[in-house]
């Protein structure tokens, strides 16, 4: 089809996951859109990922548009950090070639569905080396509808950090999650939780282990 440029709004931004959204509107110094030519792309779903499957990605790596590579889903339940250093997890692994440029592009399956959205690369040199990144759609769903109805995420919190259970079998817990730290602000320290400390003699004051929430452990 042809090309339509046409400036664009910030409807929202989710920094957690690394997801925008932005507002097309009209320009009086450019003729209409005719929406009825616009055809939204199909949207899939991530639950039922399977590796070996084909996808395919499309952006524009080192400025160039409208590129499209192929691979297949290497991993799936993968984890990257977001631009603010929280966890962006369940995310889709994949070979097809994936560069600078092409976060934000979708990726499709066979179909030509968006299951994802392409969003790093994990390469020492920049470019890519097989091992390309994207947000599931199932994950962005939610996110995009949260931006497009109110222009931000609101999520709950506990309001604790807690230590890797490799870490805390060392020190001699075996289930539960060991509480590292419950800011007094927190929700958490108002419930009455109690994160690790040192004593003045320097030895380790251990924390409160959750066990289970609501009952499930």
């Amino acid at each position: 089809g042809a090309k339509i440029m046409r400036k664009a709004e910030l409807t929202g931004i989710d920094p957690d996951k690394d997801v925008a959204v932005l507002s097309v509107g009209s320009n009086s110094d450019l003729p209409e859109i005719n929406k009825e030519a616009l055809k939204p792309i199909d949207v899939g779903s991530s639950a039922k990922l399977r590796v070996g499957s084909l996808v395919f990605a499309i952006g524009n790596p080192f400025g160039l548009d409208h590129t499209l590579t192929s691979g297949v889903v290497s991993g799936l339940g993968r984890e990257m950090r977001s631009p603010t250093g929280r966890p962006i997890t369940n995310v889709i692994q994949t070979d097809a070639a994936i560069n600078p440029g092409n976060s934000g592009g979708p990726l499709l399956d066979i179909r030509g569905r968006l299951i994802g959205m392409n969003a790093a690369i994990y390469s020492p040199s920049g470019a890519s080396n097989g091992v390309g990144f994207a947000i599931p759609i199932d994950t962005l769903k939610t996110v995009v509808d949260a931006l497009i109805s109110n222009g931000r995420v609101s999520r709950a919190i506990l309001g604790v950090s807690f230590l890797e259970s490799a870490q805390a079998r060392a020190l001699g817990i075996e289930s539960g999650v060991l509480v590292l730290n419950a800011p007094a602000d927190g929700p958490a320290a108002a419930g009455g939780l109690r994160g690790t400390s040192r004593s003045p003699d320097g030895s380790l004051q251990l924390g409160d282990v959750i066990i289970a929430i609501d009952g499930s452990s």
